[in-house]
């Protein structure tokens, strides 16, 4: 095993040389050792570009790019054509894909151009097409350069630039509407990839995202989801592969989609930090993510605070809603629906999430005719487009509307039929969802089959943390004479400083005025009042003042 050593006895060109193997060898803390090494005893734009290499696989995106653009300007100055178009395209994809900012992602594309025309290599320019195709909101350009560099990549035999290739102009298809052939080309390079052929280990990451992109556009998460566990070994082994903010996010919604709740939150809070040094629309897009995971674990309070801080986004619409209607806030939660299915170019899915919560809205106020209505736009939206996620959609909302009406055995086949359609090891909050309704339906025409339904339901809920969810089968279980959940909560994981917290808020404090009262920031006050809620199996400050209340008795 190579042995990183900090001493200053270790030169510099070495401590360099030992960084780039373990930067080969997927090892990024001792590269990182190695470059700070280096750097130690002698600044070089080498060291620089081989540190933010390490940091942007260590996921410090900021200080990563501070590192390439340091590196970038020695490069140039000492005349490094060929270094110096290669820091300009990781600095350009790092703006672009981590901070959202596209004017300065195409101001250090263009500079690359400039660069590489200078010199006569031609793989070297291929990249860089590569790179603009990255980087452009534009389908045409990006397919027209994606096969520019496929023609250079089969002359050259480069495995990596292939491969990039085929993802690029799989995702530029997609964009264009022409899903199937550039699905196919997604699938085609991500089992190369995956396989073993790039050379490169930052190949993956490219293709990884660029199928996550594909898919997104495309409105197939079950691919992306298939894709993401065939990763898995290689996360396992080097990192996770979705490194960038905007991968991040999508990957993070693929793994709440899929149930793994933990890590999807652990990838959507790192996406969220880096996203905050940029702000604007990749913010955004993490920050209404997170919301909507928040709501589905009972966090209300930390969502508003998140959807508080995107107020003016289009993204806000749908999770803004929803923590409306969780909030039994129907005129709110019905003006958000409606504005959202106003969103221009809006996904066929999302718009059908919003017709479906819509229905769910009409229902609870007991409006059959309203739910009725909805869900008929909701089929035809839906139509024969074969995505079973969709479908199931249409099921529930049938179901719904017939349960509303005393129509037992028509909700009974709508709900059944969505639990077919949604694939069991996939969609365990849906089918959770699902399961609780059918619960509900039964209770009293066959409480035996509502009690086993529900405490289907109840499992799979508190294995994935849905407070909310939880609360409320448990609720109908109790109601049922079945037992549902017996473990109580305690204060006894609480630190001294969140129980003077807790004491502050059954006083009925703001979280300013508590920081204000301990003399810290508003920000770890808020800190505090979150995981307080956590530890306790908590909805909101009101349920924190009750559960004060009762253990001071």
């Amino acid at each position: 095993m190579m042995v990183v050593v900090a001493d200053s006895s270790v030169g510099a060109e070495e401590q360099i040389a030992l960084g780039h193997a373990a930067l080969a060898d997927g090892e990024w803390g001792k590269a990182r050792t190695a470059f700070d090494a280096a750097l130690a005893q002698q600044e070089s734009a080498e060291a620089l570009a081989g540190l933010g290499a390490a940091l942007w696989w260590l996921g410090e995106a900021r200080q990563s790019l501070s590192c390439q653009e340091r590196g970038y300007a020695e490069f140039a100055r000492a005349g490094a054509v060929a270094e110096a178009t290669r820091s300009a395209m990781a600095i350009a994809i790092i703006y672009q894909s981590d901070f959202g900012n596209a004017a300065a992602a195409r101001g250090w594309i263009a500079r690359a151009e400039r660069l590489s025309g200078q010199t006569d290599d031609a793989l070297l320019q291929a990249w860089v097409w590569l790179t603009r195709g990255y980087v452009t909101s534009d389908p045409a350009l990006a397919e027209d350069l994606s096969r520019r560099a496929l023609v250079v990549a089969d002359a050259t035999a480069d495995a990596d630039l292939a491969l990039c290739g085929l993802t690029c102009l799989g995702k530029a298809l997609v964009a264009d509407g022409r899903l199937d052939e550039g699905l196919a080309l997604v699938d085609e390079a991500m089992a190369a990839v995956l396989g073993g052929e790039a050379r490169q280990l930052d190949t993956v990451v490219y293709a990884c995202c660029d199928m996550l992109h594909a898919c997104d556009l495309a409105g197939d998460l079950e691919r992306a989801t298939q894709w993401c566990r065939v990763a898995d070994d290689f996360e396992a082994r080097y990192g996770c592969p979705f490194l960038f903010v905007t991968c991040r996010t999508l990957y993070g919604g693929v793994l709440v989609h899929t149930g793994q709740w933990q890590r999807g939150e652990a990838a959507l809070q790192a996406a969220l930090r880096t996203a905050a040094d940029g702000g604007g629309v990749l913010y955004e897009q993490v920050a209404t993510r997170l919301a909507d995971l928040r709501i589905r674990q009972g966090r209300l309070e930390e969502a508003a605070a998140l959807i508080d801080g995107v107020e003016s986004s289009r993204l806000v619409a749908l999770p803004a809603a929803r923590l409306a209607l969780a909030n039994g806030d129907h005129r709110t939660a019905a003006a958000r629906l409606e504005r959202a299915l106003r969103i221009e170019d809006q996904p066929r899915l999302e718009k059908a999430i919003v017709l479906a919560s819509l229905v769910e809205l009409h229902v609870e106020i007991g409006d059959a005719t309203a739910a009725e209505r909805t869900a008929g736009r909701l089929h035809a939206l839906a139509g024969d487009a074969g995505d079973a996620r969709m479908a199931a959609l249409v099921d529930c909302a049938h179901g719904q509307v017939a349960q509303l009406r005393g129509e037992v055995d028509t909700a009974t086949q709508h709900y059944e039929a969505a639990l077919a359609r949604l694939g069991a090891p996939d969609t365990p909050y849906e089918r959770a969802r699902v399961r609780l309704l059918l619960a509900q339906l039964w209770a009293t025409a066959d409480p035996a089959a509502a009690v086993l339904e529900g405490q289907r339901a109840l499992t799979t809920f508190e294995s994935l943390g849905a407070r909310a969810d939880a609360d409320a089968t448990a609720a109908l279980l109790r109601r049922l004479g079945a037992s549902g959940r017996s473990a109580a909560r305690s204060a006894g994981a609480l630190s001294g400083r969140e129980q003077q917290v807790l004491d502050l808020v059954a006083a009925g404090l703001s979280n300013p005025e508590i920081a204000d009262r301990l003399f810290i920031t508003r920000k770890t006050a808020a800190h505090h009042v979150s995981a307080i809620l956590t530890k306790l199996g908590l909805r909101n400050r009101a349920e924190a003042v009750a559960y004060a209340t009762r253990v001071r008795r």
